[in-house]
């Protein structure tokens, strides 16, 4: 027994040993910045697992070679060769080669050895995988929710952190949003009054815009800016007394097409291109600050502007053709067919220039600003989305879709399966990719986090790391399995992370449920995690007698009021129907199964760890409260049209209920979230709200009203 133990222990120090003291070579060409790049994230991950990184070619015990072969690999591919003590990573690329030694990196931080490093390959599935992220200068809503990151987002370091981040996760494109960015840019060669800025305030702006795009290129990301249009900065409006309205923090403004206006944002474009040669490229839109107009005149004047621009830089360069919602001269409008068939024209016409490196890129927004919903393209901006831009199936341009996250910021969320399905729905081969992130949002400075404790993130979007994770690798593979993304739960938290995935992918569920039955369309008609929406001009609480009424998004869900009428004539349902039992019965199953998941968590030492789990718990209680507030309102409207004091008795006996699952909620985030700036609370206003503080336990009073309503309920009325 003694020899045994002593054999075992010895195996184990060897095992120790040979892991912690082997040497490792990386052969790359040292001459590239892209190939510097994947050798750092690849020595990073080796240094944190205890191997050596030599400096010379000799005397080692692995050496990696990283490295584009074209001849055998796609654009973005990447292949792992294990032969003995060498093992190659291949790209078809520069930015496949990237993804390889990052796939190799994520291997070894997981516990694997090199000598038990799998051959492996991956191609990308969707060509356009990118972040959209708006800025807090000059950005397209006025709010404290929003400027609040100016300095973070400010800070070089923010976004070394973020590119990071994208390249780890296969996103390939970064899109920077606000109403005017040029002047933050350049000073105007020919209007030097356009600017608000000192030279050496302007050679600030100079240097952040530089190195974002310097770092982007280094990780292979592509850049984009996408303005709004028809915007200018207020000193260029005062000195030319010109587009008087078409400044922050306007939008729905009238279009001013004079002739200095076209002139300065021609060479504006030029004079951007021309300053950072990183940047790749620039998105159109067509819609706000350009009311009054026609279409064909917003066409028009885009052509003469953006693209003669685009043409005087003297490179190629990469186009983002927002597709158009207004069907007419006002600011806000409807979808038709003939504004697809205009509008295809126009990119069409695009396609077909020189300087304009394709496919171009024919951005729609899915379900509108509320993509974490159903994962049926239900609408996009302005409704019914027609088979236009796919038939005939396009040459020269690939649809998008931006998938907008305007639901939640505080809580985590991660549902791999409904990102899983939302890409196979959209995989057709007109189809070039998704833009993922939010208008009311910056995933910047993190005012969320109450507790003075150590936590494992700086920025906002760190807190959202499975988010990012989910959507960014199965873009590029949607067979990713999901021993990936719970590899990385392990890797933060050991076993006691065993749970987490698919807890996270039973509870936050809850915001695709939550969304699929209530309809929304632009950015404040919902707030999921919030269970708020806009009512009239306010965004408040959903209440009892708005969830009975309003109509749901997803066709395939039912929703209080139909379901009780048709029951109440005897009728049937489809077979598919999501009639609310049968919701109240999924959203019950998956967030107790998700509870139980989670249970047993220890946390008291690991700050970070106790947020994972308590976004968990408060998901769950937030589907258990919807899922009473549904069976109130059933039993509400079943009394309204039939009556009965058992009916009513029901309905306040389940939002009683209800309330005391959101008293749950409260317990568990009143400690550790702070009260949040709320962009939603600015309703129908443009203006900015200062009394835009959000918590759960701030609308309390509201949830709590609910029980009211049905106690003051009437047969055949309302209150």
């Amino acid at each position: 027994m003694k020899k045994l133990f002593l054999c075992l222990f010895t195996c184990f120090l060897g095992s120790i040993y040979s892991a912690s003291s082997q040497n490792v070579y990386l052969l790359y060409d040292k001459a590239v910045p892209k190939a510097e790049y994947a050798a750092k994230m690849l020595e990073k991950a080796l240094l944190e697992q205890e191997y050596s990184v030599l400096e010379e070619q000799t005397g080692y015990d692995y050496l990696i070679s990283i490295a584009v072969n074209t001849v055998n690999l796609g654009s973005e591919a990447y292949s792992i060769i294990p032969e003995g003590k060498i093992i190659t990573i291949y790209g078809g690329d520069h930015r496949g080669m990237i993804y390889g030694s990052l796939s190799v990196a994520e291997s070894i931080r997981n516990g694997t050895s090199l000598q038990n490093i799998k051959k492996s390959s991956e191609s990308p599935h969707n060509a356009l995988r990118a972040i959209k992220h708006n800025t807090p200068w000059y950005t397209y809503r006025p709010s404290s929710a929003l400027d609040l990151h100016y300095e973070t987002v400010r800070d070089v370091k923010y976004w070394e952190a973020f590119l990071d981040m994208m390249a780890k996760n296969r996103f390939n494109s970064l899109s920077l949003w606000n109403l005017h960015p040029f002047v933050y840019m350049i000073k105007p060669k020919n209007f030097p009054e356009a600017s608000p800025f000192s030279d050496k305030e302007m050679e600030e702006w100079k240097h952040l815009h530089s190195e974002i795009f310097r770092m982007a290129d280094e990780r292979a990301i592509d850049t984009y800016i996408i303005p709004f249009n028809i915007f200018v900065s207020p000193e260029f409006s005062e000195a030319y007394n010109v587009a008087q309205e078409n400044v922050y923090p306007n939008y729905y403004v009238p279009g001013d097409t004079s002739e200095i206006v076209k002139r300065y944002t021609r060479e504006s474009i030029t004079q951007v291109f021309q300053e950072y040669p990183t940047l790749t490229g620039i998105g159109l839109t067509l819609g706000e600050g350009m009311a009054g107009m026609t279409p064909q005149q917003r066409e028009d004047w885009i052509y003469e502007t953006y693209i003669e621009g685009m043409r005087q830089v003297g490179r190629d360069l990469k186009l983002v053709h927002r597709i158009p919602f207004s069907s007419t001269s006002e600011s806000l409008g409807k979808t038709s067919v003939e504004l697809e068939q205009l509008t295809r024209n126009a990119i069409e016409r695009e396609a077909g220039l020189d300087f304009i490196e394709g496919p171009i890129w024919a951005d729609l927004k899915y379900n509108w600003s509320h993509a974490h919903s159903t994962p049926q393209l239900v609408k996009v901006h302005g409704g019914e989305m027609f088979d236009t831009f796919y038939n005939p199936e396009p040459e020269g341009y690939k649809v998008t879709y931006t998938a907008r996250n305007e639901d939640f910021f505080a809580l985590r969320w991660g549902v791999p399966g409904f990102i899983r399905e939302h890409i196979a729905l959209n995989s057709q081969s007109y189809i070039g990719g998704y833009f993922i992130g939010s208008e009311t949002y910056i995933p910047a400075k993190d005012y969320f986090t109450a507790i003075d404790a150590p936590v494992d993130w700086n920025y906002a979007f760190e807190r959202q790391w499975l988010f990012y994770k989910l959507w960014g690798r199965l873009l590029y593979n949607p067979k990713t399995p999901d021993d990936i993304f719970q590899a990385e739960f392990n890797e933060r938290y050991g076993s006691q992370g065993d749970n987490l995935l698919q807890a996270y992918s039973l509870a936050s569920a809850t915001q695709l449920r939550l969304a699929s039955l209530y309809d929304s369309r632009w950015d404040f008609t919902l707030y999921g995690e919030g269970f708020m929406a806009l009512i009239g001009d306010n965004t408040q609480y959903i209440s009892v007698d708005q969830l009975i009424s309003h109509p749901t998004l997803d066709p395939d869900y039912v929703s209080v009021k139909d379901f009780v009428e048709k029951r109440a004539s005897r009728g049937s349902f489809e077979k598919d129907a999501v009639t609310p039992p049968v919701l109240i019965d999924m959203l019950e199953a998956d967030t107790q199964k998700a509870l139980s998941l989670v249970e047993d968590i220890n946390t008291e030492t690991n700050a970070s760890l106790m947020y994972e789990v308590a976004d968990v718990k408060t998901w769950s209680y937030l589907g258990l409260h919807l899922a009473e507030k549904l069976k109130g309102a059933v039993a509400l409207q079943t009394y309204r049209i039939k009556g009965g004091a058992e009916n009513k008795q029901n309905a306040v006996n389940h939002l009683e209920k209800a309330l005391d699952y959101w008293d749950k909620v409260i317990k568990i985030t009143r400690p550790i979230y702070k009260d949040m700036p709320l962009t939603h609370y600015n309703g129908s206003s443009h203006d900015r709200n200062k009394d835009n503080l959000f918590h759960w336990a701030l609308i309390r009073p509201e949830v709590a009203q609910d029980i009211e309503i049905a106690k003051n309920a009437t047969v055949n009325g309302s209150n």
